[in-house]
């Protein structure tokens, strides 16, 4: 992982330190951000500019591609590891049955972004 990548990290995880969502902070230790657009250009996932799995956060564009998004996006990507290192399986079964722009998932990591925005 490039030092902007950890950079920025770093900063996402300041930004959810702010809240409390859930009991313990997000564990970042082993998370890492790596840069796949061969992924995004799936059908499923054209739509999307990052996406998180358990501790890798996948961007479609480098992090230093646009500072200020990729923060925001970053934040986003990594709230939804914190979700998962609380409520894995609920998290896998909300997916699975709700709707994205229905997912209380997604709206709890769009709003965690728009709080800890400057």
């Amino acid at each position: 992982m490039t030092g902007d990548a950890r950079a920025a990290l770093e900063r996402a995880r300041m930004r959810l330190d702010s809240l409390s969502l859930y009991p313990t902070p997000v564990r970042t230790e082993r998370v890492r951000i790596v840069t796949a657009p061969w992924l995004f250009r799936l059908p499923r996932l054209q739509r999307y500019q990052g996406y998180a799995l358990w501790r890798t956060i996948l961007l479609r564009r480098p992090v230093d591609f646009d500072p200020g998004s990729s923060d925001d996006l970053i934040c986003h990507e990594l709230c939804h590891i914190w979700q998962g290192q609380h409520r894995p399986l609920h998290m896998l079964w909300t997916y699975a049955t709700t709707r994205y722009r229905e997912n209380p998932y997604e709206a709890q990591a769009r709003a965690a972004v728009a709080r800890t925005r400057r």
